[in-house]
């Protein structure tokens, strides 16, 4: 399990972050959800899609890159295959309750002081406290 404290390169990617939505929305006016972003790729393909396609790409390509210069990604996952799918599946059905993702709702929502991007985050946030505390002591 991942316990190092790295406040640099938190710092940094939580800058980046913010600044790739800031860059959507004052270029686009468009919110930088990645779930409505890559729903609305699976939608039939319009021109003005494009933007969609360059988002998710950065997505991508930034860490790849990041990984060929030598970054260490120390990433664990203690589930595979039909576990971690079913968990997609939640996860989606949730995103769509809920209007939006927590990329959407925590970092653009709150943002714009949107009452629901607040609850909802806060939501995500309890929920993912309760499950950590759940599996971390062996529920």
């Amino acid at each position: 399990m991942i316990t190092e404290f790295t406040p640099i390169a938190s710092l940094i990617g939580g800058a980046l972050i913010g600044l790739a939505a800031v860059m959507l929305m004052a270029l686009n006016g468009r919110i930088a959800g990645m779930t409505g972003i890559f729903g609305g790729i699976l939608a039939p393909f319009e021109a003005g899609n494009r933007w969609r396609l360059a988002f998710l790409a950065g997505a991508i390509v930034a860490p790849s890159v990041a990984d060929i210069l030598g970054a260490d990604f120390a990433f664990f996952a203690p589930v595979t295959g039909l576990p971690l799918a079913i968990g997609g599946v939640i996860v989606g059905i949730g995103v769509s309750y809920g209007a939006g993702c927590p990329s959407g709702h925590g970092v653009c929502g709150i943002a714009r002081l949107s009452p629901r991007s607040i609850v909802a985050t806060l939501v995500f946030m309890a929920t993912c406290f309760v499950t950590f505390t759940l599996m971390r002591h062996g529920v």
